[in-house]
C-alpha cells in the first residue's frame, strides 16, 4: 500500500521541524500543516533565519533521512501532556493543549492552520521522531527514508494563530512529491511564475502603481493598465447584454439596515468598511458587493410574473477590509469591481437562466484562452451556524443546483465548505498556461435572500410568490483577472486587449510626417496606436516596442514613405513581413473584432 502525498508532506514538515531543533535548540515551534504541492512549519527561533539557514536546515533534514528513525505514536493524558511542553519550553504547544482541555474547540494539532469543532477529549497524540517530540494527529510514513523529495524554498512572516495581535513568528516553506521529477517540473513552474509575477510586468509594462499616500490594496490604473480593464468590463457587458442583462448605477456605501436584512452584517461584518457621517449617527458601510442593492431595485414596484425574469448588470467599485498580511498585487485588494449580475426569476425559469449564463462564462473562457474545471460548492454541514437559511432551504437549494449540471451534462466535483453563506455556487476554476488554477466564474442559487426582504411577484393564478434570486460573476473581479492575465499571458495581451496595438518607428526625423500619416489612417481603423520619437535611436526605439510586448511595429523609412507597402514586425516572430496598409488594417481590426 503506497504512501498518501498527504502523509509525505505531514512527515516532512515534522522532519524540517526536528531539524530546525537540532541546529536552533531554543527554537520555540508554532504549527505545520500541509498545503498543497507541500508544507510550512512556523518557528520563533532565537535569532531570524536567513537564506544560509535555510541551506543548514535542508542538509541537516538529509542528514535525518539517513538514520531511518520510525515515526512512533503516543498517548497522554491532557494534563499530562501540557506538562510534558511546558518542560520543553514549547509555549504555543501548551497554548493549544490548554484550549483543548478548556473549550474543546481550538486549532488542536501542530498540522491544523484552522479551528475545528471537537469534544473535550482526555488525551492528546503525540508523534516521535527520534528524540524529536511533536503535539500531532497523523498519520505519518512509517520511517524517514520513505521521504526525500523535497525543498525548503521561502522564508515569510507569520503572526501566532494568524491573530497581528500575536507574536510575529517566522514561517518556513517547503515543497514535497512522490518522485523528484514532479519536484522539477513544479519548480520549473515556479520559475516560470515568477518571470510572469504580474506585479513585476505590471511595474515594467507601466500598467498599475501603488501609493502609500492612497493606502495598501487599492492600485491606481495607468491610462495602459485602464485600456485592459476597461476591454475587460467592455468584453463582459456584451456577454451579459446578449442573454438579457440591463446595466445598473448603485451608490458604493449604504446604511447598516440594508446589510442586517442581507445577513452581511452578521456574517461579514469584520470584513466590511465603516463609514462615519459628521451629521448623523446612522451606521453605514461601504458596500462589498452589490446583491443587497438589487434587491431594492426589484422591490421598488410589485411585479408581476411577466415581467420575469428581470436581470441587473453592474460594475460599482466595491470594498472589502482585508488584513494587511493578506494583500497580494492585483489579485487580493480591498477596492475593486466585479462584472456583477442579478437574476431574479420563477423557479421555473432558473434551469433556462442558468443555461445562459453559463453559455456566457464558457464563451469568456473560450476567448481568453484558459481551460477550467466546474467546482460545485456546497454548505459545510458541521458549520451550519455558519449559513443563512434552513435546513430544508439548503437541502432545496443545493439538490437544485447539482441536478442542473447533471442535466446540462456538466462535469463537476464537490466541496463541502465553499458555498457563500446564503446558498450554494458553481464555480469555475480555471487554469492559467503555466498550469496553475484560479477561482473565476461563478454561478450561485439563492433562495434566502429574496425571503429575508420580502421580495414577491404575482404569480399566474394571482397569488404572491417569492422569487428565486441567480448571482453570477463571469469572470469575477476585472481587477484580479487582470492580474492573473498578465500571468497568464506573461504581459504579451492579444490585439484586441493589449493597451498599444501597434508601435510606428520612424527611422529618421525626415519620417516624422509620414508616420503621423499612417497613425491618422491607423485610428481611423480603431487601431490604438503611437509613433516613437524619431530622435531616439532606431534601436532603442525597437528595444522599447518589444520590451512593452506591442503586438505590432511599423518600421517607416526610404521604402515605407510612399505608403504602398510597410515593413511589419509581429511580436515574437523573427521574419518581417511586407504588407499594403489596407491588408495591416484588415487583419489587425479582424483580430479586433473576433477577438482572436
Amino acid at each position: 500500500m503506497s504512501t498518501s502525498i498527504e502523509s509525505i508532506r505531514h512527515s516532512t514538515a515534522h522532519l524540517m521541524a526536528a531539524a530546525v531543533l537540532e541546529l536552533f535548540p531554543n527554537t520555540t515551534l508554532g504549527v505545520g500543516p500541509v498545503i498543497e504541492h507541500g508544507f510550512f512549519y512556523d518557528f520563533n527561533p532565537p535569532k531570524p533565519f536567513n537564506a544560509q539557514d535555510l541551506l543548514r536546515i535542508e542538509k541537516r533534514m538529509r542528514e535525518i533521512i539517513k538514520r531511518n528513525e520510525p515515526f512512533r505514536r503516543e498517548e497522554m493524558k491532557l494534563d499530562d501532556a501540557i506538562s510534558f511542553f511546558r518542560e520543553r519550553k514549547q509555549e504555543f504547544k501548551v497554548q493549544l493543549l490548554t484550549d483543548l482541555k478548556t473549550k474543546g474547540t481550538t486549532a488542536v494539532h501542530a498540522d491544523e492552520s484552522q479551528d475545528v469543532d471537537v469534544k473535550k477529549p482526555e488525551v492528546a497524540s503525540i508523534y516521535w521522531t527520534g528524540k524529536f517530540v511533536d503535539l500531532c494527529r497523523g498519520p505519518h510514513v512509517a520511517t524517514a527514508n520513505e521521504l526525500g523529495v523535497f525543498k525548503l524554498t521561502k522564508i515569510s512572516g507569520a503572526y501566532w494563530r494568524g491573530d497581528q495581535n500575536n507574536k510575529q513568528l517566522q514561517r518556513v516553506y517547503g515543497l514535497a512529491f512522490n518522485a523528484q521529477a514532479e519536484l522539477d517540473a513544479h519548480l520549473k513552474m515556479l520559475e516560470e511564475a515568477e518571470k510572469r509575477d504580474h506585479r513585476k510586468l505590471g511595474a515594467e509594462l507601466n500598467l498599475f502603481i501603488t501609493s502609500e499616500l492612497v493606502g495598501p490594496g487599492m492600485p491606481l490604473y495607468t491610462p495602459e493598465g485602464a485600456s485592459i480593464l476597461f476591454r475587460i468590463k467592455e468584453f463582459s457587458r456584451e456577454l451579459r447584454a446578449g442573454i438579457g442583462y440591463r446595466e445598473v448605477q448603485t451608490p458604493q456605501m449604504n446604511k447598516a439596515e440594508l446589510f442586517k436584512l442581507s445577513g452581511h452584517y452578521d456574517q461579514y461584518r469584520e470584513d466590511m468598511f465603516r463609514v462615519v457621517s459628521n451629521y448623523t449617527q446612522e451606521e453605514y458601510f461601504l458596500k462589498p458587493m452589490n446583491c443587497p442593492q438589487h434587491t431594492q431595485l426589484y422591490a421598488a414596484g410589485l411585479r408581476s410574473y411577466r415581467e420575469l425574469p428581470i436581470k441587473y448588470q453592474d460594475f460599482a467599485m466595491l470594498y472589502r477590509d482585508e488584513k494587511p498580511g493578506q494583500l497580494a498585487g492585483l489579485t487580493r485588494l480591498r477596492s475593486f469591481s466585479q462584472d456583477d449580475g442579478h437574476c431574479f426569476c420563477t423557479e421555473e425559469q432558473i434551469e433556462k437562466e442558468f443555461a445562459l449564463l453559463l453559455g456566457a462564462i464558457k464563451t469568456a473562457m473560450k476567448v481568453y484562452g484558459m481551460e477550467y474545471f466546474i467546482r460545485l460548492s456546497l454548505r459545510d454541514e458541521k458549520k451550519k451556524a455558519s449559513y443563512l437559511g434552513s435546513d430544508e432551504v439548503w437541502e432545496k437549494a443545493q439538490a437544485l443546483l447539482e441536478s442542473l449540471l447533471k442535466k446540462l451534462k456538466v462535469t463537476y466535483v464537490r466541496a463541502e465548505g465553499e458555498a457563500a453563506f446564503y446558498g450554494p455556487k458553481m464555480d469555475l476554476i480555471a487554469k492559467d498556461s503555466i498550469g496553475r488554477e484560479w477561482q473565476l466564474s461563478t454561478i450561485q442559487l439563492d433562495l434566502n435572500m429574496p425571503k429575508r426582504f420580502g421580495l414577491e411577484y404575482v404569480a399566474e393564478d394571482g397569488t404572491r410568490k417569492t422569487p428565486v434570486m441567480i448571482h453570477a460573476a463571469l469572470v469575477g473581479s476585472p481587477e484580479r483577472f487582470m492580474g492573473v492575465l498578465i500571468e497568464h499571458y506573461a504581459g504579451a495581451f492579444p490585439t484586441w486587449l493589449a493597451p498599444l496595438q501597434a508601435a510606428i518607428v520612424p527611422v529618421g526625423k525626415e519620417f516624422d510626417k509620414v508616420s503621423q500619416k499612417l497613425a491618422g489612417m491607423l485610428r481611423e481603423a480603431g487601431i490604438r496606436v503611437d509613433v516613437y520619437d524619431s530622435k531616439e535611436r532606431v534601436g532603442h526605439n525597437i528595444r522599447r516596442a518589444i520590451t512593452q510586448k506591442v503586438p505590432y511595429m511599423l518600421v517607416v523609412g526610404d521604402k515605407e514613405k510612399s505608403l504602398k507597402k510597410l515593413t511589419v514586425r509581429v511580436r515574437g516572430q523573427q521574419t518581417e513581413k511586407q504588407m499594403t496598409v489596407k491588408q495591416f488594417i484588415d487583419r489587425v481590426t479582424k483580430e479586433i473584432e473576433t477577438k482572436r
